[in-house]
């Protein structure tokens, strides 16, 4: 063998010089590629390791990293003290006993209710039923916590009202219906969560804030990367790009891409729910026909007669008041405004006439506008290119001068894809506002604050309050509506995000944060709660268009006639 070496050592020689040239080249080449075709081999590069990565996106690494209590602006001494009556003020019943087993825990199908000794029932008068929570072995429960609703209608009258259920922390219940119709009511009584599923909410509320998470597209060129976003994250883990605003001080933070600059993000998504968040203990208390949403029966009638209004009636005390209640299918409110139908687009023009109406918020009143444009042939929408159910929105009818706009609220938001561009904080929106007699705000925040800590949900309203006092300060005629919070259809899954639990406690913040100043409330808690529809995050037509004419009855109120002296 060695004696053929020298004989091919010219073409080994030239093998290799054709080797070194070959690779010479190709290094000069590479450094001749244009952006896309890099762009091309690092967008695959991502590709492989987003396959590699997923459960980044639906498990984030570390534990409850999306809320920091020390972050957004230094409340003052008075709002700290506000936050700290607020947060007692929703605080909830507790087990005396944790830990107990399903059978020891409530079963709404055991448990009752009994309507108290009537006697002559009249319009004006109030109606009181007592409800005992049994457990699964139809033993009395001795602690309160349950979350239960109800409501007294007349299905033949299209007639409904929302009870106020009282909790005695002993396992039993009283629920007070105020009679506002003659004839047979029936009472309807539902538990929403048992008392040890409640326990479960507040403990992922608090310690699994994250579990909602959210994603931003970054892109430059023919560049681009998604990184996972929310109110506080580790930056331990990776820098982090820093979109706090810089008017409110609400914080967002996006992880910095590897590539890229804060400055090339495009866009905010929703990015998933965790899963696998409870315990195999816990899961029981949220079985879809066995403790969530399952109404509780009657040890006796479930019906009273009520009586036409007599003289004798003017001396009773109701223990609760609500804000309306529904009869012949109308919205009837108890207070201020003298509701009016506006059954035609001409009656909704007229009605609107020279008004500008700015809506801002979640989906909930997202459907407002879509309801409006539906029912007005003279609104002509303008094309931003929004996603679909996203917006912004804007609709003009040139004829009668009114300007209709629907922005959605900042992070966090649960949408498939807003522009970063396009995502503003209310408060910023409404400092931008003229004001004055011919404006309308209508606002709806809440749905997308559920699975976060109530003081979170506290900053935001205490921003959007300033906002909405500087605007009153600046044009005292502006008017503003803020909606409520409304109950929803739940799952065992839902129930871990959008409970109507979450929804009450946010719910009751609100009305309290706004209580005293010079706005109104679209009370679609009670509007979903008293109406015979199934509940759902978003409401049928029959309650959104009781919702408007709530609406248009306070931008056009009845002149009352002056009497003659």
């Amino acid at each position: 063998m060695e004696k053929y070496l020298p004989k091919y050592l010219p073409f080994f020689t030239l093998l290799g010089l054709s080797g070194l040239l070959f690779l010479l080249w190709n290094i000069t080449s590479l450094e001749g590629w244009n952006c896309q075709t890099v762009s091309t081999f690092y967008q695959l590069q991502n590709s492989v390791q987003s396959v590699l990565k997923t459960s980044e996106y639906f498990l984030p690494v570390e534990f409850n990293y999306s809320f920091c209590a020390h972050l957004g602006q230094e409340p003052t001494a008075e709002e700290t003290r506000e936050e700290s009556y607020l947060l007692k003020s929703i605080a909830w019943p507790e087990p005396s006993i944790l830990g107990l087993p399903l059978r020891q825990s409530t079963d709404p199908a055991q448990s009752y209710y009994k309507i108290q000794d009537p006697g002559d029932l009249q319009v004006g008068g109030q109606l009181v039923v007592k409800i005992q929570m049994q457990n699964f072995l139809g033993q009395p429960k001795k602690h309160g916590g349950d979350f239960l609703v109800a409501r007294l209608h007349t299905p033949e009258l299209v007639a409904g009202v929302a009870g106020r259920v009282h909790d005695h922390n002993n396992g039993n219940y009283t629920a007070f219906f105020p009679l506002l119709w003659a004839g047979v009511a029936q009472v309807e009584v539902t538990m929403i969560h048992s008392s040890e599923a409640v326990m479960v909410l507040r403990r992922l509320r608090e310690e699994q804030s994250d579990r909602v998470f959210f994603k931003s597209l970054f892109r430059s060129g023919y560049l681009s990367e998604t990184t996972l976003c929310n109110l506080c994250l580790p930056h331990k883990q990776q820098p982090l790009c820093n979109y706090t605003d810089p008017q409110t001080g609400e914080p967002w933070f996006c992880y910095k891409p590897k590539m890229l600059d804060c400055d090339t993000r495009i866009n905010h998504s929703k990015g998933g729910y965790k899963k696998h968040l409870l315990t195999v203990y816990e899961s029981q208390f949220f079985q879809s026909g066995v403790n969530i949403k399952i109404p509780i029966h009657s040890a006796g009638v479930d019906n009273v007669t009520v009586q036409p209004a007599k003289v004798q009636t003017k001396g009773i005390h109701l223990e609760f008041t609500p804000s309306g209640y529904y009869y012949q299918g109308s919205w009837r409110p108890l207070s201020g405004v003298v509701m009016r139908p506006f059954n035609s687009s001409t009656a909704i023009t007229q009605c609107l006439r020279g008004k500008m109406l700015y809506l801002y918020g979640d989906s909930t009143v997202r459907q407002w506008y879509e309801y409006l444009i539906a029912h007005v042939p003279e609104f002509k929408e303008f094309n931003f290119h929004s996603p679909k159910n996203v917006g912004p929105y804007m609709a003009v009818d040139s004829n009668h001068n009114i300007l209709l706009r629907y922005r959605c609220h900042g992070p966090p938001i649960r949408f498939t894809s807003v522009s970063s561009a396009e995502m503003h904080y209310i408060s910023n929106e409404l400092d931008g506002l003229r004001g004055g007699s011919d404006t309308v705000v209508l606002i709806s925040i809440w749905s997308h604050f559920s699975t976060f800590p109530v003081q979170v949900y506290i900053r935001r309203l205490r921003h959007i309050r300033r906002a909405v006092i500087r605007l009153l300060n600046r044009e005292p005629a502006t008017l503003v509506l803020i909606r409520t919070a409304n109950l929803q259809v739940l799952d065992p899954e839902s129930s871990l995000f959008n409970s109507d639990w979450f929804s009450q406690q946010l719910d009751a913040v609100l009305r309290a944060m706004f209580k005293g100043l010079n706005v109104q409330m679209v009370d679609a808690w009670e509007m979903t709660l008293a109406h015979h529809h199934p509940h759902q995050l978003h409401p049928p037509p029959d309650i959104i268009s009781n919702m408007v004419n709530f609406i248009l009855s306070h931008i056009c109120p009845v002149k009352r006639k002056r009497r003659r002296g």
